[in-house]
C-alpha cells in the first residue's frame, strides 16, 4: 500500500515491488466534468452510511496539497502516511536533523477539513521498502521522538510505517523498533504470497506487541484476491486480534494496460467496499485515486 519513490520533491510515489506508479487525479477532466459541477452535485446530494471510515494520504514532494470530497463516503479519519521519510520532513520537526519539504503542507486548513476530524500520524519511514526493513531499529528510535514533538494538528493516533509481510525475515525486530512509539499505534501489513488468512493470523501473533493495531491491506488492487477473500481475510484476523485493534485497507487502485496503475472504477471499488461492512476502512489512497468524480459515482451506487 505504502511505498514511495525515494525523494520527497521527486516523481510521484510507488508501492511494493509491481507498484511503481501512481496516477494523480484528472478522472474529471478526461470525463468532461468540471469540478465546479462536481462539487454542486456533491452539496445537493446527502452522504450514504459511511462506505469508508478513513482515507489514507500518501505524502511525497508532489502531493502536498490534498483535497477532496472523502467525508461524503464516510471518511472522518485520516492516515498519514508519514511525517518524515529518508531525512526530509512534512512537518517542522526542529532538532531532528531533518529538512523540511519546501513548501510544506497547511496542517491547519487539513486539520480542519471534515475528512481529517482525527488524524492518525504516520511518523519515520522510507521510500524504499527493502531499506526501511533493514533500517527498522533507527527508524523506530526516531519515530518516538517525531511523536512527542511539537506538531501543528492534534495527532489521535500513530503508524509506524515500515510494512511487513510474512516474507520477511527480520519482522521480529518490529517490537523492540515499537518499544519506545507512543500508544495508540498501528503497523501495516500484506499478504501477496497467499499464505492464507488462519497462516497469516498465527504469523501476526508472533511478532505484533498485544497493544499495537495492525491495518491489513486487501490485496485486490494488485489482483493478489478478490473482495470476498479480503473479507476473509479481515474475519480471521479481526477475531484473533480483536475488533479494537483491527482496520482493513482498501486498495483504489488497478494495474493499468502498459505498467503502472489507473485508479479503480466505481464499478470495481463499489463491490470492494460494500464486501468490507461491518470493518473499519480506509481507502488508499485518497488524493491519488478517489478524485470527486468518483465519490459522485460511489455515492450514486
Amino acid at each position: 500500500m505504502l511505498r514511495s519513490t525515494p525523494g520527497p520533491a521527486g516523481p510521484a510515489p510507488v508501492n511494493r515491488a509491481g507498484r511503481r506508479a501512481l496516477l494523480i487525479g484528472g478522472a474529471a477532466a478526461v470525463a468532461g466534468i468540471g469540478l465546479a459541477a462536481v462539487d454542486g452535485l456533491l452539496q445537493r446530494a446527502s452522504p450514504p452510511p459511511g462506505l469508508v471510515q478513513g482515507v489514507v494520504w500518501q505524502v511525497h514532494g508532489g502531493a502536498l496539497d490534498p483535497r477532496g470530497d472523502w467525508d461524503f463516503i464516510g471518511a472522518r479519519t485520516l492516515l498519514v502516511q508519514w511525517l518524515a521519510a529518508n531525512g526530509t520532513a512534512f512537518v517542522p520537526l526542529p532538532g531532528l536533523g531533518l529538512t523540511l519539504v519546501p513548501d510544506a503542507p497547511n496542517w491547519t486548513r487539513i486539520a480542519r477539513e471534515p475528512w481529517a476530524q482525527s488524524i492518525i500520524a504516520g511518523l519515520a519511514g522510507g521510500f524504499s521498502e527493502p531499506e526501511a526493513r533493514r533500517d527498522v531499529l533507527a527508524l523506530g528510535a526516531l519515530s518516538a521522538r517525531i511523536a512527542r514533538a511539537r506538531l501543528p494538528f492534534r495527532p489521535d493516533g500513530f503508524y509506524f510505517p515500515v510494512e511487513s509481510d510474512p516474507t520477511w525475515t527480520g519482522v521480529g525486530q518490529m517490537a523492540a523498533a515499537l518499544a519506545d512509539i507512543p500508544r495508540p499505534l498501528w503497523v501495516s501489513c500484506y499478504d501477496n504470497s497467499n499464505v492464507g488468512p488462519a497462516a497469516l493470523a498465527d504469523w501476526v501473533a508472533r511478532w505484533l506487541p498485544s497493544d499495537v493495531g495492525l491495518m491489513f491491506q486487501d490485496g485486490v488492487g494488485v489482483h493478489t484476491r478478490t473482495p470476498a477473500s479480503a473479507a476473509g481475510y479481515a474475519q480471521v484476523l479481526s477475531a484473533r486480534l480483536g475488533a479494537r485493534r483491527f482496520k482493513l485497507i482498501a486498495e483504489a487502485f488497478r494495474p493499468a494496460v502498459g505498467g503502472g496503475f489507473r485508479p479503480a472504477t466505481a464499478a470495481e471499488l463499489l463491490p470492494q467496499l460494500k464486501a468490507y461492512a461491518g470493518y473499519e476502512v480506509f481507502v488508499f489512497d485518497g488524493p491519488h485515486y478517489v478524485d470527486r468524480l468518483l465519490v459522485q459515482k460511489l455515492m450514486e451506487g
